[in-house]
Formats: structure tokens, sequence, C-alpha cells
């Protein structure tokens, strides 16, 4: 079965939002392996600093359906669609990977651009899957870390996550 990956972000009643999340992500899916969770300052506005976080999980569902099924998630917490990429949000979960797949159709796109550009996905990537090698550039999550030039510091938050297993 595939792992697959997904980062969480939330700046808006964003404890609530990203435990809720994990519980909903968690029913859906069943078992998931989950970073800490990282709160750091809004990236692209300015805003109230987010919390962010990856899991993972196993699935056999199609890459489209994971990412439908993550839509509603987000739209049952009161996200809109009609938002600016750089804005507050109440939850944003990127489909980050699947397996090993390359895909670019539309919007789902794997792997997700943001791995390599933004500190608060790949650190709690390369915390829980730090040996597995990016598609593209066939070099570990902990490699890419280690070279990454980071521009915004990331925090631990104290935050417990419901448990999923």
């Amino acid at each position: 079965m595939p792992e697959v990956f997904a980062s969480l972000g939330s700046n808006r009643d964003r404890e609530h939002n990203i435990i809720s999340a994990v519980a909903a992500i968690g029913h859906c899916f069943g078992p998931l392996t989950c970073s800490k969770v990282y709160q750091n300052k809004a990236v692209g506005f300015e805003g109230d600093d987010f919390l962010n976080m990856v899991l993972s999980l196993q699935t056999e569902i199609i890459p489209l359906e994971v990412q439908k099924i993550f839509r509603q998630i987000e739209a049952d917490h009161g996200r809109t669609r009609q938002e600016k990429k750089f804005a507050p949000r109440t939850l944003d979960i990127d489909l980050i990977l699947y397996g090993d797949l390359v895909i670019n159709e539309g919007r789902l796109k794997l792997p997700h651009e943001n791995i390599l550009e933004y500190a608060f996905v790949l650190w709690p990537l390369t915390e829980i899957a730090p040996g597995l090698l990016h598609p593209h550039k066939q070099q570990s999550y902990r490699q890419i870390w280690h070279e990454y030039q980071r521009s915004h510091e990331l925090r631990p938050a104290d935050l417990t996550l419901p448990d999923t297993n």
C-alpha cells in the first residue's frame, strides 16, 4: 500500500483546526504517523503565526480521491477556495507525496513544490521520513534539509495530537 504524506497548516483557531483535522484524517484513513507541530510566522503576508505539521498514512485510494477527501475536511473546517494564496487560513491540507508517484495534472502536482520551498513542510517531513528519497532530486529529505537555506524560524508548538493508531 502506498505511503501518502500531507502537510497541514492553520493560523485561524489553529489549535482546534489542527487537532480536529488530524482526528478527521485518522477517521478516514486509519493510523497516522505525525510529525511534531511547529509554529512559524506567516509567509507572503502579514498575519498571525501558523501551526504546521506533516503526517503520513497508507491507502489504496487514488491520489485525486485523497485530495478530494482533504478538500472536504478543509471545507468542514470553514475553508473557502476564494481565499488568496497568501492569506490567513482556517485549514490548509496539501497532498505532498503519494508513494514515489510523479504527477502533473491540473491542480494535482506530486511531489508538491512546497516540499522544497518551505521549511515548515520540509522539516516536519524530514522528521518522519528522513531517509525517503525525493522523486525528482533522488536525495533523502535529511540531505535536502541539511542543504536547505533556512529563511524563517520554526519553533516546536506545545500541542497534543489525538491518537490515531
